[in-house]
């Protein structure tokens, strides 16, 4: 009874740390993006459109103003979040650019979403919270701009 009892513990403790513990009414979100930026000239915001893989499946954006830093830029932005099913949730953020050394034109970037209450929509409409992403962005080329970024957090009704 006790190699019994004890591979029934190992298999309890397995399946609770293999399945994160999501509180009732909330949504996990993480995924990969993969963001395109498209200048609309100086002085335009910058747009931005991504495909999504996880727990969002699309995204579009804007980055509304940028600030040079010591180590990089900061940025005004804002997104809007699909999924499938039909939801969708719109975030004001702040990115955070740091230059990267020797490789003039990338940064690692690092963004906090802040959902906008009131904004979601379809079967995201009640959500709100905040989520984070981070990854690296080729800025160098006006034309072809591009990132690939890992987002996760979790939003709660």
């Amino acid at each position: 009874m006790k190699i019994f009892s004890k591979t029934l513990a190992a298999t309890a403790l397995t399946m609770l740390t293999a399945f994160p513990v999501q509180a009732e009414g909330c949504l996990e979100l993480g995924g990969v993006a993969i963001p395109n930026f498209f200048s609309e000239g100086k002085g335009e915001p910058v747009i931005i459109s991504a495909t999504l893989m996880g727990s969002v499946t699309n995204a579009a954006g804007k980055i509304m103003a940028q600030r040079v830093t010591e180590t990089g830029l900061e940025m005004d932005m804002e997104h809007y979040f699909g999924r499938a099913d039909g939801g969708a949730l719109f975030t004001r953020d702040v990115g955070v650019l740091t230059a990267v050394p020797g490789r003039p034109g990338r940064f690692m970037i690092e963004i906090s979403y802040e959902v906008q209450e009131g904004q979601g929509r379809g079967t995201l409409a009640e959500y709100k919270g905040s989520f984070r992403s981070y990854g690296l962005v080729d800025l160098r080329d006006p034309q072809d701009m591009q990132g690939l970024v890992r987002y996760s957090g979790e939003v709660c009704k």
